[in-house]
């Protein structure tokens, strides 16, 4: 996944770093007491993601790119739960969660679809 930039051009790293942005943003007025539980495992969560997307691709071989876009895929996963978790404890609104949820889904169809081109170039060469 050569020319430009590198990763920093792939829009999931940047819709990725999006989500972390307004993931951290809904977490700063959580309890203080949750600093150290759930706003800590988000915030890791959200991080993993832009992160392992940029690890993958930086490290230039097709096959650890896709492994690292999968460890992002989890962690996006977890992301979510953790999400759903913090509406039932009340930490976020209803409207904030879809919002947040919205942009997660987006982050993991371009992740699906960088995925999905990484095994068809891999299954063509």
């Amino acid at each position: 996944m050569g020319g430009g930039r590198g990763y920093q051009d792939l829009i999931a790293w940047q819709k990725a770093m999006d989500l972390a942005e307004a993931a951290y943003r809904a977490t700063g007025d959580w309890p203080t007491d949750e600093r150290y539980k759930l706003t800590d495992q988000v915030r890791r969560s959200v991080v993993s993601i832009p992160s392992n997307i940029a690890e993958g691709q930086g490290r230039g071989s097709t096959k650890e790119f896709a492994y690292h876009l999968a460890v992002a895929h989890g962690s996006l996963c977890e992301l979510e739960t953790q999400l759903r978790l913090s509406q039932r404890l009340s930490y976020v609104d209803a409207t904030l969660l879809d919002a947040l949820l919205q942009q997660s889904s987006e982050v993991g169809r371009l992740i699906q679809g960088l995925l999905r081109k990484l095994r068809s170039a891999e299954g063509s060469s």
